[in-house]
């Protein structure tokens, strides 16, 4: 049996029910309100879990561009203010777990840095998420290692030897990685799914798939190569304003998306030949030699 890793209630591998994240990240736009209504989409889709971002924007945004002025929904302000306006912090997150506990649903978060890490620990997360842009932070893979919990390491704009070296520093108890390409959106010919099967015989721990294209149908293929978890952002509008609201998921399609993966997952079967017994007055009428 291949690796396994236990994500709160659930087993996250082979042989495994793929394990499905709707990414609501920042496309809460600050909002709490808009937050649960991307849960209650999420719940009411059937995901296994809600994910968040959490990051220190002070530490996070280079200083090169953190006077950059840009248009938002709170007026022409810098790009350091626009971060801080859609970073959620501890009222925010109470709220957001007691409403998950609530209606049942499990949720974590990407973490940009060690004070992320520390803040989110008084919620008890089931898991930590290190997004792409993260990938070479090896103090904050370190920090991570520590706590002790599973790790999900995202891989997009990354070479193989930076791949290599952060799953040397995290090691890979409690590791699942995910395929990645960090464009948004993704246009088909720099998704390379063909990536999935790479990893898996690279690494031996559970792969899986964090997608931002356009559509749901790559998704679905990442599952019959083998990812065992697919992450997708979700947004109430794809016209919402915000960075990844277009390589974002709205609530009909990520139902649809759910479905499709769950269909595919009872096609694939044990690739044993046999004849099924649905097929047996198909064979007798049909077939003129028995």
């Amino acid at each position: 049996m291949g690796k396994q890793v236990q994500i709160g209630n659930r087993l996250v591998g082979e042989s495994q029910p793929t394990y499905i994240v709707a990414e609501i990240g920042i496309n809460h736009n600050g909002d709490v309100e808009i937050a649960k209504q991307l849960i209650n989409a999420a719940r009411h889709a059937d995901v296994d879990a809600v994910k968040f971002q959490k990051r220190t924007p002070e530490l996070c945004v280079p200083p090169e561009q953190r006077g950059q002025m840009r248009d938002t929904p709170w007026g022409y302000i810098t790009y350091l203010d626009y971060r801080y306006k859609v970073e959620f912090g501890k009222d925010e997150y109470t709220e957001i777990n007691r409403y998950c506990q609530q209606i049942g649903m499990t949720w974590f978060a990407s973490v940009w840095d060690e004070p992320s890490v520390d803040f989110l620990e008084q919620f008890n997360p089931v898991c930590y998420k290190i997004p792409s842009a993260s990938l070479t932070d090896h103090n904050l893979l370190r920090h991570l290692r520590t706590m002790g919990r599973p790790v999900i390491l995202s891989t997009g704009m990354s070479t193989m030897e930076q791949i290599h070296a952060a799953v040397d520093v995290l090691g890979l108890e409690n590791l699942v990685i995910t395929h990645a390409t960090s464009t948004y959106p993704c246009e088909p010919d720099e998704l390379n799914l063909r990536m999935i099967q790479t990893m898996q015989q690279e690494f031996p721990c559970p792969i899986g798939y964090s997608g931002h294209e356009v559509g749901l149908i790559p998704s679905v293929v990442a599952v019959a190569l083998g990812a065992c978890m697919v992450e997708r952002h979700i947004t109430l509008d794809r016209a919402m304003w915000g960075g990844d609201q277009a390589a974002s998921v709205e609530p009909g399609g990520f139902e649809r998306l759910v479905k499709y993966i769950r269909v595919t997952e009872q096609s694939m079967g044990d690739g044993i030949k046999k004849v099924y017994e649905s097929e047996m007055p198909s064979l007798r009428k049909l077939r003129r030699y028995q």
